[in-house]
């Protein structure tokens, strides 16, 4: 896990910092494991970012049936049909089914746990949840983690707030949120 570090980064706002994550984690693409060795509370440092080293397409079948399974019944997830209708009537921004934003979120976040989850003991929050463009079947997601805070707890463990960002394969900003987690010390 390399981590690329940026003096201010804060709140992707303007596509140009976006871009410039991109641009500077291909940089450390090349000694990336899909294993995260650096994973413990004393590894992070607050401002550097990482990119993960896995992308997810998100299938049809990963959309409905979780809309299905956790009861979202809303029919822009799975009636193309009424959203091609609301498109051509300007009533939605785009003319076929949208992917859940839990989806969304959850593949993002599942994304960055090979280096940000596997040293978790208990997860504390989740914050500032922005679903910021749409996801649709097909569309493939990769997941950048900047670490905006971290404070010892005690000496077994510490706490850690990552911001977490989902791009699409065209580099779009779709998803920003920020997640809290107890870590543990690599001593323990």
């Amino acid at each position: 896990m390399s981590p690329i570090y940026l003096t201010t980064f804060g709140e992707i706002s303007t596509a140009s910092k976006l871009k410039k994550v991109i641009r500077m984690s291909a940089i450390n693409k090349m000694n990336e494991r899909l294993t995260g060795q650096d994973n413990y509370f004393e590894n992070f440092e607050v401002g550097a970012v990482y990119q993960h080293a896995r992308g997810k397409t998100v299938t049809e079948n990963d959309a409905v049936t979780i809309c299905h399974l956790v009861m979202n019944s809303a029919s822009a997830h799975f009636d193309d049909h009424l959203m091609k209708q609301m498109h051509q009537k300007k009533l939605a921004h785009v003319g076929e089914s949208l992917v859940f934003g839990g989806v969304t979120i959850s593949i993002v976040i599942g994304l960055s746990y090979q280096d940000t989850g596997e040293q978790v003991i208990r997860e504390l929050s989740m914050d500032n949840i922005k679903l910021t463009g749409p996801v649709l079947h097909g569309t493939t997601l990769y997941s950048y983690t900047e670490v905006l805070s971290k404070e010892d707890a005690d000496d077994d463990s510490g706490v850690v707030t990552f911001r977490h960002y989902g791009v699409d394969q065209d580099k779009s900003l779709v998803f920003q949120g920020d997640r809290t987690a107890l870590i543990r010390k690599k001593q323990y």
